[in-house]
Order: C-alpha cells, then structure tokens, then sequence
C-alpha cells in the first residue's frame, strides 16, 4: 500500500522559511516522478513543483519560481520543499504527490498518490 506523510507546515511570518517533509512507503520509491501541490481556501489545488524519480530534473511553477526547492532524497524515500521568502499569497494546505511516471509531470491527473497533506499559513 502506498503512503506519503507530510509534516513541516506551521505558521512563520511573510519573508520566512520553512521546509516540507514527505515520507513515502510502499512501491519502489526511486521509480516515481514526484511533486507538490496546494490548495488555498476557495481555490483549486495547483502545482507548485515537480521532480524526476532520480533528482536530475526539477520544474516549478512562476509563482515559486527562484524561492522554492524541491529535492529528495531516495535512500530515505522521501522528498523535500524548501520555501524561503514566504509570501501571504502562499498560505495554503500543501500536498506531496507520487506519479507512476518517472519524468516529470505537473497536471494532477499524473499523479496516482496523495499525501493527507500541511497547512502552512504565512502572516504579516
């Protein structure tokens, strides 16, 4: 059975840092293609980052663009996002993802596994 456990979100204020942690079980981890998505209240959930099933490519969206990082770390079976100058607009429940694609894939309709997901909210 497949699993992804996040755990890093919290409260920090506009222009802080936090790191996002997603532990995964259950099928060859290094095989998969995986992401972060979130989902705002009221909003639909989007892509926010993407990487490949062995680190050598990552992709994010405008939004996050040169403030996030996405990486992993196969051996641990798990993967990362690192956010720094966090803006208000970030606020959001945050959700690691897993595709049974090993390239890179950013619609939510590639990806096959769900994490329960984080609330992160920034303030001012």
């Amino acid at each position: 059975q497949v699993q992804l456990v996040e755990s890093g979100g919290g409260l920090v204020q506009a222009g802080g840092s936090l790191r996002l942690s997603c532990a995964a079980s259950g099928r060859t981890f290094s095989s998969d293609a995986m992401g972060w998505f979130r989902q705002a209240p009221g909003k639909e959930r989007e892509f926010v980052a993407a990487i490949n099933w062995s680190g050598s490519s990552t992709y994010y969206a405008d939004s996050v663009k040169g403030r996030f990082t996405i990486s992993r770390d196969n051996a641990k079976k798990s993967v990362y996002l690192q956010m720094n100058s966090l803006e208000l607009e970030d606020t959001a429940i945050y959700y690691c993802a897993r595709s049974h694609s090993p390239g890179i894939v950013t619609t939510r309709h590639d990806y096959n596994y769900w994490g329960q997901g984080t609330q992160v909210t920034v303030s001012s």
